[in-house]
C-alpha cells in the first residue's frame, strides 16, 4: 500500500492535513500545545508509513513508551483516530486502504491510550 499510494510524499501530505485537523480540534489540540511539530510530523509521517507496509517500524514497546507520559483516554484516541481517518480520505485514499490504516491504528490503541 505505501508504494502504491505514493510513497513518503503522500504519507507526508497525509500526516501534514492529520495536523490541521488536530489543531481545530479542542480534544486533541491541547496534547500538541508545547510539542516541536516538525519533529513530530517526521515520527508521525514514517509510523503511517510502517502501516501502511513501509520501510519503517514501530515496536508496540516504542509506541507505549512514547505515550506514558500523555493522560491519553479513549476518548481522545477515538478523537485521534477519526481525524486520521478524515485526512486519508481528504488526500484521496480509497475506502478499503483508509479502513486498513485505521484497522491497523486501532490494533495499537493499548499501547497509547493510559487512562480510563
Amino acid at each position: 500500500m505505501f508504494e502504491r499510494l505514493g510513497g513518503f510524499a503522500a504519507v507526508h501530505a497525509i500526516v501534514c492535513e492529520f495536523y490541521g485537523r488536530v489543531a481545530d480540534d479542542d480534544v486533541l489540540a491541547p496534547y500538541f500545545e508545547h510539542v516541536d511539530m516538525r519533529r513530530l510530523i517526521d515520527h508521525q509521517t514514517k509510523f503511517i508509513a510502517s502501516v501502511m507496509g513501509g520501510p519503517a517500524s514501530y515496536t508496540n514497546e516504542a509506541l507505549r513508551q512514547v505515550h506514558a507520559r500523555h493522560p491519553i483516554d479513549r476518548a481522545a484516541f477515538e478523537a485521534m483516530r477519526e481525524a486520521m481517518r478524515e485526512s486519508l480520505l481528504a488526500c484521496e485514499v480509497g475506502e478499503a486502504d483508509c479502513a486498513a490504516v485505521i484497522e491497523e491504528i486501532e490494533a495499537r490503541a493499548p499501547y497509547v491510550i493510559n487512562r480510563s
